[in-house]
Parts: C-alpha cells; structure tokens; sequence
C-alpha cells in the first residue's frame, strides 16, 4: 500500500475529484480528514471510506473562514496524531468575464480558491514540515493557462494556485516538504453538471463538444485524476516539487 501508516487532508471531499482521491487513498491505506462545505455529501463520503477500512473524520465548512482551515489540521491531529499529507481540492466555479463579474464574485471564488487555499495549507505545514517528507497537492486546471470566453474570474484564481504553488515549493523545500499542482481538463463531476445546466444542454450535448478539446476525444473521469493526485502524495513522487501536471486528456497540447 502506497499510503500505509499516512495520514492525509483532503478538501472539497465530498463529491467529484475530492471524493474519489479520498476513496483511492483509503485503498491506499491511508487515514483521512475529508473536509466540505456540505454537510450530506461529507458524512457520505466518509461512510464509503469506512467501508473500505480506512479510519476517517470530518469537518464540514467554508475554507475561506480562518477558523475552519484551522479546524481542519486541528481536527486530523486529534484524530491521528499527524498530517503527512494535504490535498487542496475545495474550490468555488463562479465563472464571468472581467466586463461582468461583480465584486461580490470575484470575493467568492478568490476567497475560497486562492485565500482558502493558503489558509488550510498555512495551518497544515507546521505538521507537514514535522513529517519529513510531507506532500502538498493542489488542485489547479487548465483553466489555469488557457483563455475561455466568460471565465476570467475561474481562471485567475486557478492561475493563483500554480503560482502558489512553486512559491510555496521554494519556501519548503529545506523541510522536505513538496508541493505541486494537478491540472485537470474537463471531468464529470457535480461542477460540469452544473456547467451543462447552465448552458441549456444535455449531458450528451456537452460531452460531445467537451471532448472535441481533447486530443483523446472524451472527458476525465474523477478517478483518473485522483490516480495523478496519488502519485504526487505518494513517496514514488519523492524527487518532484514545483511541477504542474496536465492531467487532461492532451487538452493543452492541442
């Protein structure tokens, strides 16, 4: 078992990406503090963990209040003892452009996306530098580096998270701390319900126009990515810090 005698944190854990990293780390052997904002989706994750052997806790609430992303590594060190390892998942989709977007809205998805980001690693690395060899991952997007009409506010904040990312790299690297970034492309999860909602069109009407940006003509699914997110946590990851993986199909290559 890759993740044997770890203990990890992983954010937006109720649904999508989160929910299925936390399935495959349980698998993986490790004991996990899954964190959400919705109350339902976390208890039920945390059910499926169980399940599959692993010991679990939760904390449900809003990253971008200090007092939660504190909680959360407080929460883990009750429970286990330690934090060996952060996924920073959770993150808001409010999407517009720079003409449109009100203030209330560039708020929201930079608070939760980029400042609550920082806060649950900030209180995290503490316990993280303590390890030996901690992990931080982050998930970011390809969103992140490619230009898409109406989603200036989505992508600037998943911008923040690569630059975040080699930042915080840097500042850990003497405590052997790594810290990298996942990129996702177009994955089914909850958001992309969302998304095709929005846009007026079936699931089949928006899979086929989403995998037309792939070079392997389809879209993630939310394991896939979780698989990626593994390695990075992972010790086989040992001699990687400050990377950016595309894990999208070859979305950006194309």
């Amino acid at each position: 078992m890759r993740l044997k005698d770890k203990v990890a944190i992983i954010t937006g854990a109720g649904a999508g990406i989160g929910r299925a990293t936390a399935l495959r780390f349980a698998e993986e052997g490790a004991s996990l503090l899954i964190a959400d904002i919705l109350d339902t989706e976390i208890q039920s994750a945390a059910a499926e963990v169980a399940a599959l052997g692993a010991k679990v806790a939760t904390v449900t609430g809003d990253i971008s209040d200090e007092n939660i992303a504190r909680k959360i590594s407080e929460t883990a060190l009750a429970n286990f003892g330690k934090i060996d390892i952060l996924v920073n998942n959770a993150a808001n989709f409010t999407t517009a452009s720079v003409e449109d977007a009100t203030v209330e809205q560039w708020r929201k998805v930079l608070d939760i996306n980029v400042i609550g980001t920082a806060l649950v690693a900030k209180h995290a690395i503490p316990s993280l530098k303590a390890s030996g060899k901690g992990s931080i991952v982050n998930v970011s997007s390809t969103s992140a580096i490619m230009a898409q009409h109406n989603f200036a506010t989505y992508n600037t904040s998943k911008g923040a998270i690569l630059s975040m990312t080699i930042c915080t790299a840097l500042d850990l690297a003497p405590f052997n701390v790594r810290v990298n970034s996942i990129c996702p492309g177009c994955v089914y999860t909850s958001a992309t319900e969302r998304e095709w909602t929005r846009m007026g069109l079936t699931k089949e009407a928006w899979t086929a126009i989403a995998a037309e940006e792939h070079m392997l003509k389809r879209v993630g699914e939310a394991r896939e990515i979780a698989n990626a997110i593994l390695f990075f946590a992972s010790d086989e990851a040992s001699f990687i810090t400050g990377a950016h993986l595309m894990v999208d199909g070859g979305r950006v290559a194309k």
